[in-house]
């Protein structure tokens, strides 16, 4: 009883575990209402919770969902300032299938043809698809306080 105790074996990280938490993280893009930007990563957006946190090259931001026009989830957080999205929707696109086309106009007057699955969305933040297959952009987490409209366009 008076003996050392024996040691714990150290935790071995399993590869798997190391993938999925790769595979979990996003790159994101949060653009505020007042036009601050931060790009970095998160792996703790979720829309009902009211804020995220992002991990950039300076530390730990915590990012609240109210003060954002929209959170976007990118390929690449270098992007291309040069290139344009089309907004022209390509008929043979798979996610036309259940999806809703709009136009999203913000307060800023950028405007975005995107793909959603439930119009009008009843949220205070919603997802949407680019319409463009080829953007940087592979969802969108829009603030509904951002927008001066959505409207439905026909395909």
């Amino acid at each position: 009883m008076g003996g050392p105790r024996p040691l714990r074996p150290v935790p071995v990280i399993h590869p798997f575990l190391e993938a999925w938490k790769a595979h979990m993280q996003n790159d994101v893009v949060a653009h505020y209402l007042n036009g601050n930007i931060v790009k970095g990563t998160s792996v703790d957006v979720a829309p009902g919770k009211g804020f995220c946190h992002i991990r950039t090259d300076d530390g730990i931001t915590k990012v609240d969902f109210k003060d954002l026009k929209a959170l976007y989830f990118v390929k690449d957080l270098s992007g291309d300032s040069e290139r344009n999205d089309s907004q022209d929707v390509q008929e043979d696109d798979m996610r036309l299938r259940g999806s809703r086309l709009l136009e999203v106009v913000f307060k800023d007057d950028e405007r975005l043809v995107v793909l959603c699955n439930i119009f009008p969305p009843k949220t205070e933040r919603f997802f949407v698809l680019p319409i463009d297959i080829d953007s940087n952009n592979q969802r969108i987490l829009i603030n509904r306080d951002a927008i001066v409209s959505i409207t439905e366009v026909e395909s």
